[in-house]
């Protein structure tokens, strides 16, 4: 099964670099050069912004808790799912086992991670609805209903499986907690149990959910800014509505290609076929979409060289202490 994830990686890679030969190199490269360190530093630190602002929407959800856990735990789950070739869930289990090792027990970890998620879904429906509003609006005639309907469709259906999941998912729970280590769910019953009761308990803060849902679709409409502002630095304006709606219909599209690693060459293609019919040149649209991959490599790659060595050193200390305890022969 990993080598179909692989595979999709290798053929989108190959579209990226069709795309860019195809309008020219030296087109995409000027577009590049117009948006600028000060486009793509904007863009950097509005993303953070976002990720911290995802990180206290997860937070909202157990109270009593440091929120710089799960504001790192989010930045390792974005850098686990934007720059490695995992899947999206690859990169929840690792954000959640980061919030683990941060003090926040194991079961916890797990249970709101799943909430998170399907918070994280329900935004981004809204997000999608709210695009398509705007793009009736703007764009009454855009043949487009059919990939919206099925990023809507694909978003619902994501939505409503992780609730079963939730409510009758204990084997998946079981394997997430395995995944998650610190020994608390040694693969019995009782892990389970655990998860469980986290999450009827998470359920229950009302506010929490509320809150965490409005700060997600925050977090949506707030990623719009950031090619908005590039854009703007660029010398191609676009109304913020106009960004918005290319935004939330890139999004349902990505939805649809789930099954491909970041959507690689997913997203460059869906940038070029929806900027064109608001004006954006092709050119401008590759520029955009590379800019974005290029700020999750700078913001995720130290995130997880960080990780990786805070989890060596864990393993390291673990390894020693093991060798303490060992009798003298």
């Amino acid at each position: 099964m990993k080598v179909i994830p692989i595979i999709a990686a290798i053929l989108g890679l190959a579209m990226i670099g069709a795309l860019v030969g195809y309008f020219g190199a030296g087109a995409v490269v000027r577009s590049l050069r117009a948006i600028g360190w000060a486009g793509f530093s904007a863009i950097c630190v509005i993303h953070l912004a976002v990720i911290s602002l995802e990180g206290i929407a997860w937070r909202l959800l157990v109270p009593r808790a440091h929120a710089w856990a799960f504001i790192w735990g989010r930045l390792i789950r974005d850098a686990g799912s934007e720059v490695l070739p995992v899947s999206q869930m690859g990169g929840c289990v690792l954000g959640a086992r980061a919030v683990a090792l941060a003090g926040v027990p194991g079961s916890v970890a797990a249970a709101t991670t799943m909430v998170d998620l399907t918070l994280e879904f329900l935004a981004k429906l809204a997000y999608m609805a709210i695009g398509l509003i705007l793009l009736v609006d703007l764009r009454p005639g855009m043949p487009v209903s059919l990939p919206v309907t099925f990023g809507l469709a694909t978003t619902g259906l994501f939505a409503i499986a992780f609730v079963i999941v939730q409510r009758h998912g204990f084997a998946f729970f079981d394997r997430l907690a395995r995944m998650l280590g610190r020994g608390w769910a040694e693969r019995t019953a009782s892990g389970m149990a655990a998860v469980h009761a986290a999450l009827a308990e998470t359920y229950r803060r009302r506010a929490g959910l509320w809150g965490g849902f409005a700060l997600h679709l925050g977090c949506w409409m707030l990623s719009a800014v950031e090619v908005w502002i590039a854009l703007r630095l660029a010398g191609a304006p676009l109304g913020f509505p106009t960004v918005l709606v290319i935004e939330s219909l890139l999004y349902a599209i990505r939805t649809v290609a789930f099954a491909i690693p970041n959507a690689v060459g997913v997203q460059e293609g869906a940038y070029i076929l929806i900027g064109a019919a608001f004006g954006l040149t092709p050119e401008m649209a590759l520029a955009i979409s590379l800019l974005k991959r290029a700020r999750d490599l700078v913001i995720g790659l130290p995130a997880l060289g960080t990780w990786q060595v805070a989890e060596g050193g864990r393993l390291w200390r673990r390894s020693a202490s093991v060798s303490d305890r060992s009798p003298p022969r």
